[in-house]
């Protein structure tokens, strides 16, 4: 933008110079015919003199050319100091770019987590965008570092300064960014080709990996406790949207990146790293991608609260949308058409996880959250609610 701005000042200053050029033209030529007549007057000592008046006509419109030469010359003048004092004050206020650990917590010491990366770390978790470390500093402090590779190895983007102070930027506002169900960056490192991103480190794990041990049946999970869990991560979904100047959008929500802590409070993680990797996987085939992403590869608002909305059905049905069963002609091809599919045919209560089925008050709210799911899931992006419109319609089930 600021380069836009300084290309059409530079083509104004261009256009006021041209007609300087031509009003100081102008101004020899008309000089220069005064000159010739003079010399015709002197030697036609035989012809009657001249009257005075066009003369004097002439010696005005010399003056005023003169003095609007004079102010257009300052003007530009004028210019051209302006955008070489902004240019100066823009190189004294550019972002510098930061060498070595950079620590929002008072709680980590740079030296010492440089010392804990260096060495070998439990690999919890890996996916295409990175994988997740559990690291123990000296200070007895657990926490997760996710090592991610925004850019080829190799390529000219990892040399970039404008490229390093635009990351460094963007890792800056996501440590600004507070919220109980968000997980906060407590520090990065930035090496050669990969970042490594700190953040507080949750025993409970991710809930991709509490609904698969649900599946197992070697964890109970009860409506509450789900509930509990939606509940948290549309609110921090609605403070990511509504909250954060400027707005940030997941644009990679799923299971794997909703972490639980001992008291299944969800936090969202990864919140925001699109920005930060132009390669970031989002088409993938999970199911939780939403499909204007497939036809236009755009993204908004409205496709977070689709991921969220299938987050939401895996909750209600405990099924997980890869499952081969909506692959079936009774799956209707996805978790969306398939619960659309039960509303429509009033047998909405067939799609519960059976180990949810018993209280008849319960089961009424989860009946509604059914119905969330649906709209959610709406392939037209402007059908689909706000997340500041779900965070009231999912924290008061029971008045519906």
């Amino acid at each position: 933008m600021e380069k836009s701005c300084l290309r059409k000042t530079l083509t104004q200053i261009l256009i006021i110079f041209l007609f300087i050029l031509f009003l100081y033209s102008l101004q020899n030529v008309e000089c220069r015919g005064e000159t010739t007549h003079h010399h015709q007057h002197i030697s036609s000592s035989d012809s009657p003199s001249p009257s005075r008046v066009p003369q004097l006509q002439k010696n005005w419109r010399r003056i005023l050319l003169s003095v609007l030469f004079g102010c257009l010359t300052g003007f530009v003048a004028a210019i051209l100091a302006a955008v070489l004092i902004r240019l100066l004050v823009l190189y004294m206020n550019r972002t510098p770019i930061l060498k070595g650990p950079v620590v929002f917590s008072p709680k980590i010491a740079p030296k010492t987590l440089q010392l804990a990366l260096s060495n070998e770390n439990q690999l919890l978790g890996s996916s295409p965008n990175g994988k997740y470390y559990r690291t123990v500093l000296d200070n007895g402090l657990i926490v997760a570092v996710k090592r991610l590779e925004p850019f080829e190895i190799g390529s000219q983007e990892t040399q970039s300064k404008s490229v390093k102070r635009r990351v460094q930027q963007e890792l800056e506002i996501l440590a600004s960014v507070r919220h109980r169900n968000l997980m906060s960056l407590r520090a990065y490192v930035r090496e050669k080709d990969r970042f490594s991103l700190v953040y507080d480190y949750v025993v409970t794990g991710s809930l991709e990996d509490v609904m698969n041990r649900v599946r197992l049946n070697e964890l109970q999970l009860n409506w509450e406790v789900r509930h509990r869990i939606a509940v948290g991560v549309i609110k921090g979904l609605d403070y990511l949207h509504s909250s954060c100047n400027p707005r940030i959008l997941h644009c990679n929500l799923k299971p794997s990146n909703v972490m639980l802590d001992a008291e299944f409070e969800p936090r969202l993680a990864d919140s925001g790293l699109a920005h930060l990797m132009p390669n970031l996987t989002r088409l993938d085939s999970s199911g939780y991608t939403p499909p204007e992403c497939f036809q236009n590869s755009r993204y908004t608002e409205k496709s977070d609260i689709f991921s969220f909305g299938v987050i939401l059905g895996v909750l209600l049905t405990g099924r997980d949308p890869s499952d081969p069963f909506f692959g079936e002609v009774s799956g209707g091809g996805s978790l969306g058409r398939w619960l659309r599919h039960l509303q429509q045919a009033g047998e909405t209560r067939e799609a519960l996880d059976k180990s949810l089925l018993g209280e008849e008050v319960e089961e009424d709210e989860m009946l509604m959250a059914v119905r969330i799911v649906v709209v959610c899931l709406s392939d037209c992006p402007a059908d689909r609610p706000s997340s500041d419109e779900l965070v009231p319609m999912l924290t008061q089930l029971h008045s519906f």
